[in-house]
C-alpha cells in the first residue's frame, strides 16, 4: 500500500504563488510516476501534470509555463509549484502515484483545496 499525504493548499490572490507537497509512504520503492489532478466545483477531475521516475515531466496546456512539478526521491515527496495563479485554478488538487509490483496500481491523496481570489 502507498499512502499520499498532501499539504500546502490555501487561499491566494490572483497572480500569487503556492507550493503543494505530497509525501508518499508505505511501499514507495515501486512508485513509477507521480502527478497531480484537480477538480473544480461542478467539473470533472482533470489532469494537471505528471513526473516520471527519471524526471520527465508533462503538463496540461492550461498550466504550462505557470506550474512546475518536481520530486525529491530521498524524501519520497512530490511538489507542485504554482505561480501566476488564476481564479480558474481554484480546485481541489489531488496527488496521485502509480505503483508497479506484479500489477499496476494507482493511489490518490485526499486532496487539498486551492482557492485563488480575484
Amino acid at each position: 500500500q502507498v499512502q499520499l499525504v498532501e499539504s500546502g493548499g490555501g487561499l491566494v490572490q490572483a497572480g500569487g504563488s503556492l507550493r503543494l507537497s505530497c509525501a508518499a509512504s508505505g511501499s514507495i520503492f515501486s512508485i513509477n510516476r507521480m502527478g497531480w489532478y484537480r477538480q473544480a466545483p461542478g467539473k470533472q477531475r482533470e489532469f494537471v501534470t505528471i513526473i516520471t521516475s527519471s524526471g520527465t515531466t508533462t503538463y496540461a496546456d492550461s498550466v504550462k509555463g505557470r506550474f512546475t512539478i518536481s520530486r525529491d526521491n530521498a524524501k519520497n515527496t512530490v511538489y507542485l509549484q504554482m505561480s501566476s495563479l488564476k481564479p480558474e485554478d481554484t480546485a481541489v488538487y489531488y496527488c496521485t502515484a502509480v505503483v508497479l509490483t506484479n500489477t499496476i496500481r494507482t493511489y490518490w491523496g485526499q486532496g487539498t483545496q486551492v482557492t485563488v481570489s480575484s
